[in-house]
């Protein structure tokens, strides 16, 4: 398996779509590399030699925050919000979903499993 900052790219993959192994990295901005190194887009990962694989690291470091410093950036942004006290910081502090979503049904996935809550009785006079 070629390697390439650190991380494995799948082989037999065409190389764009083996570039998305990188974290921070997605096709349109695989395809942009693979344009600019003057890799032809059809080969496949294992086709690549060493030379041409020094040239499409080099790029993705001089160009992209890719793989653990990008991972830090964001948990640092995500600690910022949660100091400063901002609305998205309260939600990420919270587990919910920052981003506007309903919360009544839905976002089973950023709540967890449901909590059933026991009910008080209604004492009537």
């Amino acid at each position: 398996m070629p390697r390439i900052l650190g991380v494995d790219i799948p082989n037999n993959k065409k190389v764009p779509y083996s570039l998305e192994a990188l974290f921070g990295i997605g096709l349109a901005r695989a395809n942009i590399i693979c344009e600019k190194t003057g890799i032809d887009p059809n080969r496949r990962a294992y086709q690549l030699t060493e030379e041409e694989l020094g040239q499409i690291a080099s790029y993705i470091d001089a160009n992209y925050v890719v793989e653990g410093n990008l991972r830090r950036e964001i948990q640092a942004n995500v600690q910022r919000f949660k100091e400063i006290g901002c609305y998205r910081g309260f939600r990420h502090a919270r587990s919910l979903p920052v981003r506007g979503q309903r919360t009544r049904t839905n976002s089973r996935t950023r709540k967890g499993k449901k909590k059933t809550v026991a009910n008080k009785k209604i004492l009537r006079k």
